[in-house]
């Protein structure tokens, strides 16, 4: 059940799709190019490989519980590798260096947010939210917050969490009820219950600093009447030393499928006079300060889901490898051999590798658009990156974590009846993986949101200038010559098509006919992750036929090349087929009657 970083895929994604070297154009960046990128990678790998992969096993077996009271601890070796952890400044990686961090780019961060969680998903997802929580600040806090937390927060000596959801409320967040009451102070004291705070209780960090969506006393009903308050754990004094315990408890952890070693809590505010909290930016913006936490979020959990397939993809060859069963049927072997020799095995395994090779790619653009769109001097250029980079949120998030799903799946497969074993591993990062499609918004709120907000309401000018952009690549293609990426460019074309047929469908029925719409949201969001991850393998196919990275390692670029038309023929080509079930079959979606279920 060991783990090794894909070192190699990553540093092509960086290099090759990303265009690190641009990046290292942009002003903060100088220093962020190729090598910096290696060198980080490297030690983020060893750190990954040694300390924190070892305890993934161990937290499925001992995960963290509750005390009673107030107390929560974590797995054994948590803590430790906690402190490994943050002493290292993997915390502070790609923060602004004004506040301690190290300044570098998504780009780099991504990377190593992916093999921290292949290494340990329960762990990583402290960290994760700690990042959400600092990226609000960044952005909605005052000053005064951010002197107070920012850099606590950026070395990981403090960590942060997100409160959105409530018993009563799910994801309707206009259903909100937790309260905040105005005191002459200005400070406010704020009364409620949350759930499914992650890490909102452990014993890691000396405080925790928790991200409440609050109402204040007259505000107007549903999303327009929410505020966002931090409320620390430990009060802090003026000095930054922690003081008194703030009227915030943790009242159990939620016993879970999967990710069991992350302390998912229920948190009580106000239960003894009121738990001190701080407005935000201003009242009523709540939620547009927290989908700043949850825009962050939505990214890294499809990075989680890129994450978690590698894990199952790592362990579904060794055992394929290992695993001496039956003759092959091409009578290569004179007797029974591993079954990595076997067609249909060696079919998983490929699907396994060309869902997350693709997705990877995607993921890696997509924080390269990030960098540009927040960092670049100019600003139509920042205005592209930052459209193109919204429109893969979804994408990333929906695709990669319904993808991981499969891919962890067919990697219990591979091990016939010992994947349904527990002692062999694999089950449980099927177990894993499922949370993925659902928290920080399930695949359908994504598929939502890339309908309405990215697809419909400019009439899909954006997505289908990024068809645009696909349809040179399938030039390219075409122009190499090269049996494979003509082959790939074929695929390409008739997905491309076919989702431009879907993005005209949805414009002209979300408002006209909107159950005919959103009954095929999330096959649209399936045939977009799709085709953009299709795209970028075959953009790295381009790259992978040059002379110059045949010169550079001859035996990877064959098997990117392998990869992508693998990729082209078995996934892409599903692309007609999901068009057909959105346009041609939206009626029956809703034609049955309600009794009749």
């Amino acid at each position: 059940m060991s783990y090794t970083a894909p070192l190699k895929d990553m540093l092509f994604n960086i290099e090759h799709l990303a265009r690190i070297d641009q990046i290292a154009q942009i002003p903060g960046f100088e220093d962020a190019g190729l090598e910096t990128a290696q060198a980080v990678l490297e030690e983020c790998g060893k750190l990954n490989a040694e300390v924190i992969a070892p305890l993934n096993w161990e937290g499925d077996k001992n995960p963290s519980f509750h005390h009673g009271g107030n107390q929560v601890t974590t797995t054994p070796g948590f803590k430790e590798a906690y402190k490994q952890f943050t002493e290292g400044g993997w915390q502070s990686l790609q923060h602004p260096t004004e506040f301690g961090g190290q300044g570098l780019p998504k780009t780099i961060g991504a990377a190593c947010g992916e093999m921290l969680n292949s290494a340990n998903m329960s762990f990583a997802l402290c960290p994760m939210l700690t990042d959400g929580a600092i990226e609000a600040l960044l952005t909605a806090g005052s000053d005064d917050m951010k002197a107070k937390y920012l850099d606590k927060l950026i070395s990981g000596e403090w960590t942060g969490t997100m409160n959105l959801t409530e018993p009563q409320a799910g994801s309707d967040l206009a259903a909100v009820r937790t309260r905040a009451e105005p005191q002459p102070d200005g400070t406010y004291k704020v009364f409620g219950t949350k759930i499914y705070i992650t890490y909102g209780e452990h014993d890691m960090a000396d405080n925790i600093v928790h991200l409440v969506l609050a109402r204040v006393q007259g505000a107007p009903e549903g999303v327009k009447g929410i505020s966002l308050f931090v409320v620390p754990k430990f009060m802090v004094k003026a000095d930054g030393s922690l003081g008194e315990r703030n009227d915030v408890h943790c009242v159990s952890i939620e016993h879970k499928m999967g990710i069991k070693a992350s302390p998912t809590a229920v948190l009580q505010y106000g239960d003894h006079g009121g738990a001190i909290g701080y407005l935000v930016g201003e009242e009523n913006r709540g939620l547009e300060y927290m989908f700043i936490m949850m825009n962050a979020a939505r990214y890294a959990v499809g990075v989680q889901g890129i994450s978690i397939a590698e894990r199952a993809y790592q362990h579904a060859v060794q055992y394929a490898r290992d695993r001496v069963q039956s003759r092959p049927v091409d009578g290569s072997l004179p007797a029974a051999g591993p079954i990595i020799h076997h067609p249909d095995v060696r079919r998983m395994l490929m699907t396994m590798r060309a869902y997350t090779e693709g997705c990877r790619a995607m993921a890696s653009v997509a924080a390269a658009a990030y960098d540009a769109a927040h960092h670049h001097s100019d600003a139509a250029v920042r205005k592209d990156n930052q459209a193109f980079y919204e429109f893969l949120v979804p994408l990333v998030k929906g695709y990669s974590t319904e993808m991981s799903l499969e891919v962890t799946s067919l990697g219990v497969q591979v091990h016939g009846g010992m994947g349904f074993i527990e002692e062999t591993g694999c089950a449980q990062y099927y177990r894993d993986a499922k949370i993925l499609t659902i928290y920080e918004g399930t695949t359908a709120i994504q598929a939502n949101d890339l309908v309405g907000r990215k697809t419909s309401r400019d009439g899909g000018a954006g997505a289908k200038g990024m068809a645009a952009q696909i349809a040179k690549t399938e030039a390219e293609l075409l122009a190499s010559g090269h049996a494979d990426a003509q082959a790939v460019a074929k695929r390409l074309k008739a997905a491309r098509e076919a989702f431009v047929d879907v993005v005209d469908f949805m414009a002209a029925n979300t408002r006209a006919n909107p159950n005919a719409a959103f009954s095929g949201s999330v096959p649209y969001l399936m045939l977009a992750g799709n085709l953009v991850a299709g795209w970028q393998m075959g953009r790295a196919l381009l790259v992978a036929l040059t002379p110059e990275a045949q010169a550079q390692d001859a035996a990877f670029m064959a098997a990117k090349v392998t990869t992508a038309r693998f990729y082209a023929d078995h996934i892409l080509s599903k692309a007609p087929g999901v068009r057909d079930s959105i346009v041609d079959g939206a009626d029956c979606v809703t034609a049955l009657a309600l009794d009749a279920f």
